[in-house]
């Protein structure tokens, strides 16, 4: 295969960048050793390869978020989207608000907001996989860290992830351990957020760990069309862990958890870019909207685990068991975000929708045995079990509509039954001193069907009418498909600080349908993905580990990709296949202890992302309503090759500082900010001057005041410290409707830790 010319620019930049910084080590280490006293950066541990490992001995392009930078951007009541831009490479953006996370790594990502959409990204919380979107935004409370795996990890972890994977670990319970901490802040809009973890010591063999969260903000949106108040919400969340540990050879941790979530759907604008460009209208109110539709959100999910361990030695044996089950989901909103033939600007008709989640249901079973031999080979073997039962409703309604739920006028129930396993291994042999080779194989089987349940509609006098016949299944209500991946990397030790590292990697997400609405009532599926990926990377300690670096570069082959195409004169979506995508980019990650007192993180990211498929096209925004600046075919659809993928930012920037200084004995003042940058984004899969995202810079800081050696903080806080405000997405079938990111948010924090 011959390389392109920005692959043969990045791999040039690799060899060069790792060239220079092979130099600057080998500089650092003739200079005089830092004293024993010096402070140094601890060690940063990912677990890419299922167990612990320093990350600068893993062959993956990973971050690593710790705890007390989730406690900063957490204060202003966020969720899961309070992660994009906080790593390189990475963004999460939703339509439906607090739920239905939709994650990108290295643009690579789905748009799809249906009930059944399949996502290259996956979500692992507690080493359970989190495969339906609506499970994904889970809050995220007392957590041992954050970790971010770029480029495809499906050899060793759950299933659907060519993209990479993030992967959430709550602070374990401890045999013996009676520590906690509780946090309570309160800012803007009546916005507030208390966190709680307390581990509860019980016996020499039994202990616990009780986390809880509760997140509240105020309606401080006025709808001036009818005088309600919008956008506010409650969220609470609690966890319990059990583990029993008789002795070294044997643990068991045991998980519960729930979520209770009341509040309202995405507020959708209309009209707020102004026609032929992405600027948002003047005189733009972010504190009011012109809705004559209900808005309505309320979610409950509720899930459990076991994790069981054996250590016979030389082997270890580890099963995981896991139940994520939604008993409520329901959320309404005014998806023409105004007033039909009044405003703002031109609305054509009404929309008003509504979507939920009857029941769902998902087991995941995984078995794996691993080597621990004292020797320069390792192994990893295991099988891995994943079923799901969805049932999703869709609900139309007319506008103005009546606040109750059963006022509608076309009501849909379909379930989807979604069955996978798979069969995997690795080893792990370290050549020689200086050179380690990794590998690893995966078969993975999937069938989904689908079935429709219920198709239903009212008469002019609210007589129900079923429309079971008029559903077409050109396809089958089933679709299977199996596929082999895997991966293969190689690390080579400069020196004992510095690392060189390669990587291929061959990533599978399974086909997916594409599913009846009430404007389309065909049931067609599309073809599953698979994605090559290149990588190559170094990783160094640098300044007697005062400071650490890493940095890669990467080219990935998508065939195939599932994409999402919405637009036209209805709320429509369809899945389609791209036969061929590419990416290519760079990453980097840099961490100083400039003084004792003094942190100082900067990383960033380059993605080029870009449809190669000469014969895709789609339809586009509804009516002309925005200016498409792709060619147009015969039929009148644009022409999407050469299209970057969407909201696949091409640059994303992010720095923090933290400096303290002592008072006294066991005091300290510090200052914390923390800074995000993510250029604009094509927020659909065509091109229009109206529906590219804007630049988003957002900024937070900290002033605090610790004591007693840490174990009490008090601080003010402000998150978007600067108010900019920008478009996050759009909605393109009826006007120029636009949803934006949270606003400013002013407030103060205190914690106690025991």
């Amino acid at each position: 295969m011959t390389a392109s010319k920005p692959l043969r620019g990045t791999l040039a930049l690799a060899i060069n960048s790792a060239l220079l910084l092979a130099a600057f080590h080998a500089q650092a280490q003739q200079a005089s050793p830092a004293s024993p006293d010096v402070a140094r950066l601890d060690t940063v541990t990912v677990t890419a390869e299922r167990r612990a490992e320093d990350s600068k001995d893993v062959p993956v392009s990973a971050s690593v978020l710790r705890p007390e930078y989730l406690d900063a951007i957490a204060t202003s009541g966020s969720d899961v989207r309070v992660l994009a831009g906080k790593v390189p490479s990475l963004n999460i953006e939703s339509s439906n608000g607090r739920v239905f996370p939709r994650f990108y790594i290295r643009g690579y990502g789905n748009t799809d907001y249906t009930t059944y959409a399949s996502q290259p990204v996956s979500l692992i919380y507690d080493d359970v996989v989190l495969e339906n979107a609506f499970l994904k935004g889970f809050p995220m409370f007392d957590l041992a860290g954050v970790e971010v795996l770029r480029g495809p990890q499906g050899t060793l972890f759950g299933r659907n992830t060519p993209a990479g994977v993030v992967k959430f670990n709550s602070v374990r319970p401890t045999i013996g351990a009676s520590d906690g901490y509780a946090g309570l802040s309160y800012g803007s809009y009546g916005t507030m957020t208390l966190e709680s973890g307390l581990s509860i010591p019980i016996n020499e063999q039994w202990a616990a760990r009780l986390s809880v969260l509760g997140q509240h903000r105020d309606d401080w949106v006025d709808n001036t069309y009818n005088g309600s108040s919008l956008e506010g919400y409650m969220d609470s969340a609690a966890r319990l862990q059990v583990l029993f540990q008789p002795g070294d050879d044997f643990s068991a941790l045991f998980n519960a958890h729930a979520r209770r979530l009341d509040g309202t759907a995405r507020l959708f604008r209309a009209n707020i870019f102004e026609a032929g460009s992405n600027q948002l209208v003047d005189g733009f109110d972010p504190k009011k909207v012109f809705n004559d539709g209900h808005n309505d959100q309320e979610l409950r999910t509720y899930g459990g685990s076991a994790n069981l361990s054996w250590d016979f030695g030389e082997l270890a044996l580890h099963s995981i068991t896991g139940y994520e089950g939604i008993s409520t989901y329901y959320s309404r909103g005014d998806i023409d975000g105004g007033v039909a033939g009044v405003g703002p600007g031109t609305i054509p008709y009404s929309s008003e929708t509504a979507g939920g989640i009857k029941s769902l249901d998902q087991w995941t079973q995984e078995l794996r045995l691993e080597s621990q031999y004292d020797g320069p080979l390792n192994w990893q073997a295991g099988l891995f079990f994943f079923h799901d039962k969805v049932q999703g409703e869709s609900f139309s309604y007319s506008t103005p509509a009546s606040r109750s739920r059963s006022d509608w006028y076309f009501y849909g129930l379909t379930e989807q039954k979604n069955t996978s396993w798979a069969g995997f291994g690795s080893v792990n042999w370290q050549v020689s001193d200086r050179f380690n080779v990794r590998a690893g194989l995966r078969y993975t089987y999937d069938k989904k069907t689908f079935d429709t349940l219920a198709w239903d509609s009212k008469d002019s006098v609210g007589n129900v009418t079923s429309n079971l016949a008029a559903l077409t299944y050109p396809e089958g209500r089933k679709i299977d498909d199996s596929q082999i991946s895997g991966d293969v990397s190689a690390t080579y030790a400069l020196s004992p600080d510095v690392n060189l590292y390669a990587r291929y990697a061959r990533g599978f997400r399974a086909g997916s349908f594409s599913t009846p609405s009430e404007f389309s009532p065909t049931l067609t599926s599309v073809d599953p993905e698979k994605v090559d990926s290149y990588e190559l990377g170094i990783k160094a300690e640098l300044w007697d580990r005062r400071a650490r670096v890493d940095f890669d570069v990467y080219w990935m082959d998508i065939k195939d990709q599932q994409l999402t195409a919405v637009g036209g004169t209805s709320n429509v979506v369809q899945l389609i296949n791209a036969r061929k995508s590419e990416a290519y980019g760079a990453e980097f990650n840099f961490e100083a202890l400039l003084s004792e007192n003094l942190r100082f993180t900067l990383n960033g990211s380059y993605n080029h992302t870009e449809l190669k498929d000469r014969d895709l096209s789609t339809s586009t925004c509804g009516s002309g309503l925005c200016t498409v600046t792709d060619p147009i075919n015969a039929d009148g659809y644009a022409m999407l090759y050469g299209n970057p993928l969407p909201q696949a930012a091409k640059w994303i920037g992010n720095a923090t500082l933290r400096y303290g200084i002592p008072v006294g004995d066991d005091g300290e003042v510090f200052f914390y900010t923390d800074w995000s940058y993510r250029s604009e984004v094509n927020l659909f899969l065509y091109e229009s001057r109206e529906f590219i995202g804007q630049p988003l810079f957002e900024g937070g800081a900290k002033i605090g005041y610790n004591w007693a050696g840490g174990a009490y903080e008090a601080s003010v806080f402000c998150r978007n410290c600067t108010n900019q405000i920008r478009a996050t997405g759009a909605i393109d079938f009826n006007n120029l409707t636009g949803f934006i990111n949270d606003p400013r948010i002013v407030g103060v924090q205190f914690r106690a830790n025991f």
